[in-house]
């Protein structure tokens, strides 16, 4: 294998993984101000009617059956800044009762774990950062040794084989036990991460882990567009420069018969 072949090896790897984390990262980013689609996913999922049927039987919590719409709202906000803020306010985010009682949302356990999503958060934001240094020297190496960038089969083909992956994971083990695998892997073992209706007004409000489902594919139709296009965006940049015709270049010799 020479060292050519290596190089575009190499640099193909780089760019497609450093570009992957890249989309991920902004299209997490661009979903977290809208609150990651909770508006939309509260009126697709029924949350409204799943508050209602378990509020009332909570084991811990009272009366967060009577809050409104816009409190539910509100308050998963809360959870979403906080969580991209290092934790800070989980342990101060209150709902008002009809009867104009503030109680506080989460029991311990549930800030604990949104505690730890937080943490894996800010891993993420380092992952991504060393991701765009990668990005940056891959394409840099590109541009200088006039490498083209990988063509759109082999560019779909990467992705397809990626996505045959992940699909043939969930239809063999299911959507719901992989979910329950991966938080056994990301989570410490001591801390809590399941969490039944009855026993966590965290878990009604997201109806989890349907909402979840739900996130994960606007959070990848959305990474793929912005993959998509700054691959394009890449293209261009290494398309090397039409060499200029040297007739244009030279003085234009004329006949004096």
């Amino acid at each position: 294998m020479n060292a050519s072949l290596l190089l575009r090896m190499g640099t193909g790897l780089g760019l497609g993984l450093s570009a992957l984390i890249m989309a991920l990262w902004l299209a997490w980013q661009t979903l977290v101000p809208v609150d990651f689609g909770y508006g939309m996913a509260y009126e697709l999922l029924d949350i409204e009617q799943h508050v209602q049927r378990f509020g009332p039987v909570n084991r811990y919590k009272e009366d967060f059956e009577f809050t409104s719409k816009t409190e539910h709202k509100r308050l998963f906000g809360a959870i979403v800044h906080s969580i991209q803020h290092d934790g800070e306010g989980l342990r101060r985010i209150y709902y008002t009762t009809h009867e104009g009682r503030r109680i506080t949302l989460l029991r311990e356990a549930e800030a604990i774990h949104l505690q730890d999503v937080a943490n894996l958060i800010t891993l993420f934001d380092r992952v991504t950062l060393g991701a765009a240094l990668v990005l940056a020297l891959t394409l840099g190496v590109m541009k200088r040794q006039r490498l083209p960038a990988p063509t759109v089969p082999q560019l779909l083909a990467g992705l397809g084989g990626l996505l045959l992956v992940c699909g043939l994971v969930l239809v063999i083990a299911g959507p719901t036990n992989t979910f329950y695998w991966l938080h056994t892997q990301i989570f410490p073992e001591e801390h809590e991460w399941f969490f039944y209706y009855q026993d966590s007004l965290m878990t009604t409000l997201m109806k989890a882990p349907d909402l979840f489902g739900f996130i994960a594919a606007l959070w990848v139709v959305l990474a793929l567009v912005i993959l998509a296009f700054g691959y394009w965006l890449m293209q261009r940049w290494l398309r090397p420069a039409p060499i200029a015709d040297g007739k244009s270049n030279g003085k234009k010799i004329q006949s004096t018969g």
